[in-house]
Parts: structure tokens; sequence; C-alpha cells
């Protein structure tokens, strides 16, 4: 088989000395020197190339994932900009939780691209994830501190949980469902959330064992207030939960001013139906 012919260009010739290696171009040198080679062979270890293909792969998936890092947290900072201070979130350590807790984290791989929505998502056993301005919106209404025990009705994947345990002392959780339970457990643990305490069981009789607490949470549509939860709130405590029908709920603040109880309310909302023994029956 002939060799096709390789034209170079002007100021390139070939080295007749490397006549067997016609891809290799040399280049001009002064006058009366010797041709000197633009690019030298570089011979690699056949031993080696796994090893190299390897290394390869590893900085190529590296590279995704710290891009793929990089969008989640733009998308977290539009989130708390776009989601919740347009629409009057105004308590800075709210804020500041938002954009530091990963919600991405407490969401099954194949919607963590969606983490960031305006809107809640699934989490496994017919439960949700709440909406980012509804988590904002309960943690501001809450008005912690930093000094608050605070009990949460409704772990479900821990969200919520690690957005106020960046707002108060300790917090106090409840989870009926093992499976969100056990996976809310290791969630937290992974990101190092040492102030979280949590407990598989009925949420709706609280936990009594733990009481007084300073602030109460529930995180599950309930169609009045348990007497049970109220008597664990502290005299001067603050309890929060979506209040009403099982398909739409008002967002109220119980807490006792002289004596007597008083509700403020924030707007309609939407959770999932408590169940246990104070919440609906099906």
């Amino acid at each position: 088989m002939s060799r096709q012919r390789i034209s170079y260009p002007a100021e390139y010739i070939p080295d007749p000395e490397a006549a067997h290696q016609p891809w290799l171009l040399h280049r001009r040198c002064m006058a009366g020197a010797r041709w000197r080679p633009l690019f030298r062979p570089r011979f690699v270890d056949p031993s080696n190339l796994s090893l190299a293909a390897g290394r390869s792969r590893v900085r190529f998936v590296s590279s995704i994932v710290s891009a793929m890092g990089t969008d989640l947290d733009d998308a977290r900072e539009r989130m708390v900009v776009e989601q919740l201070a347009a629409r009057g979130i105004k308590d800075p350590r709210v804020l500041d939780a938002m954009r530091t807790v990963p919600r991405h984290r407490f969401l099954p791989s194949e919607l963590q691209d969606h983490a960031y929505d305006d809107g809640p998502l699934p989490i496994g056993e017919a439960q949700t994830i709440s909406q980012p301005y509804m988590v904002a919106l309960i943690a501001e209404v809450a008005e912690l501190t930093g000094a608050e025990r605070v009990l949460e009705i409704g772990t479900g994947c821990g969200y919520q949980a690690a957005v106020l345990a960046r707002l108060a002392r300790e917090v106090y959780s409840v989870e009926c469902i093992a499976h969100l339970h056990d996976r809310a457990r290791i969630i937290l643990n992974t990101l190092g959330v040492g102030n979280v305490y949590l407990k598989c069981g009925d949420g709706s009789e609280g936990w009594a064992e733990n009481a007084p607490f300073d602030v109460i949470v529930v995180t599950a549509a309930m169609p009045g207030v348990p007497g049970p939860l109220l008597s664990q709130l502290a005299p001067s405590g603050r309890f929060i939960a979506p209040i009403g029908e099982d398909e739409l709920q008002t967002l109220v603040r119980i807490s006792r001013k002289s004596g007597q109880w008083q509700e403020e309310y924030f707007g309609e909302c939407r959770f999932v139906k408590m169940t246990g023994k104070y919440g609906f029956k099906d």
C-alpha cells in the first residue's frame, strides 16, 4: 500500500531523519542550524493507561458534580429572593436559614433538580415536602430568637426541622411513619444537625415527657386544636398549625395573652391531613 504524500505549510519541513514519522512537524530554525522537532512524541507506559483513564473519568464526573452544586446554590438563592423576600418574608434569620439549608438533600435524587421550585414535592408514603414559602412563613410566624425549645408535629423528610434548628435552641420532632422517620434521621445526621431530636409515634399527642415547649409547630392539617398539645405549651408559648377542613386550611397562631387564648391568622394553605388520635378520621 502506498503512503499518501503529506503537504506541509511553508514554515514547516520534514526532518529527513524522521521520515518514518511523517506525522511529526518540524519548524525551520536559524540558517545553518539543524532541524528540530516542533512536537516531541510522549511515550506512555501501557500499564498506566487504565489508571490515567480512571483519573480522567473522576475529574470529568467531579466537574459535573461541581457544576450541579453551583446550579443548585444559584437556584436556592433565587428561591430566597423571588419566592420569599418578594412575598413579604422579612426576618433576616429566617431568610438566612432558608438560604443555608440545602432543600435538595431532603428529596429523592430524581426530584433534586426541582428542589427550589415554587411548590410542594412528593417524598413518598403519600406525604410531601412543603412549599419553600410555607416553610419560611411558619418559621417567621414562630418568632424564634434562638433560645426556644420547639416541638414539631410531622417530621416528614426533616426539612422544616432543619430550618427550625438554625433558629431555635432545640427542636423535638414527631413522625408517625417509620420509613420517613428513619430517612429524616439519616439526612439530618449526614448534614450534622445536632440539635434535633426525633421520635416515631402519634404526633397528635405531642411529646409530653419533654414538655413544656416554647413553640409548637404542626406541619399537617388539623380539624381542631387538641387539648393535649396546648397543655404542652409554655405559658408564654405559641402554637402554629394549619387548621380547617381536609382540603383547605388557615395557618393559625394561638397564644395566651392576659390569661385568654388568642388566635391570629396568616392566610389559607393546604397540607396533608394529620392522622392519629386527634387527626382526621377517614
